[in-house]
C-alpha cells in the first residue's frame, strides 16, 4: 500500500498545517533543484513502508509564506510533524537511512501519542 502523497496545487496556510491531526511530512523543494530530484526515489521507497503518513510536497521559493513560516533556507527540507507540531527536520538528507529513521520516529510518535520523548 502506498503512502498518501499530495503535490500541492495550492500552498496551504500555516494554520491548516498546525491543525493537522495526523502524522505529516512536508517536503519543501523546487522541481528544477537537483538535490530535490535526487531525493525522490529514496524518499518514495522509505514512504512506502508508512502508508499512514501523509506526504505533502510544496514547491517553495522566495516570498512563499509556508516555507518562510518554517524558516526553510535550503532544498530539499523535510519537516516531520505530529499533531501539527514539528518533531524532526532534515535538510538535504544524504542517506536513505536517515529518512527511514525519521519516518520510523514519526510513525512511533503517532502510534503512541502519549509518549513525548520518542523522537
Amino acid at each position: 500500500m502506498a503512502s498518501s502523497h499530495t503535490e500541492a496545487t495550492r500552498e496551504p496556510p500555516r494554520s491548516e498545517i498546525d491543525a493537522c491531526a495526523g502524522p505529516l511530512l512536508i517536503e519543501f523543494g523546487a522541481r528544477w533543484c537537483g538535490h530535490c530530484q535526487a531525493l525522490q526515489a529514496p524518499l518514495a521507497a522509505a514512504l512506502a513502508a508508512y502508508p499512514a503518513i501523509h506526504h505533502l510536497q510544496i514547491e517553495d521559493g522566495p516570498g512563499r509564506p509556508l516555507g518562510r513560516s518554517f524558516a526553510v533556507r535550503l532544498w530539499p527540507t523535510l519537516v516531520f510533524l505530529h499533531q501539527g507540531k514539528e518533531i524532526i527536520r532534515l535538510v538535504r538528507p544524504a542517506a536513505a537511512e536517515t529518512i527511514e529513521q525519521a519516518l520510523a520516529a514519526l510513525h512511533l510518535r503517532s502510534a503512541n501519542p502519549h509518549c513525548q520523548d520518542l523522537a
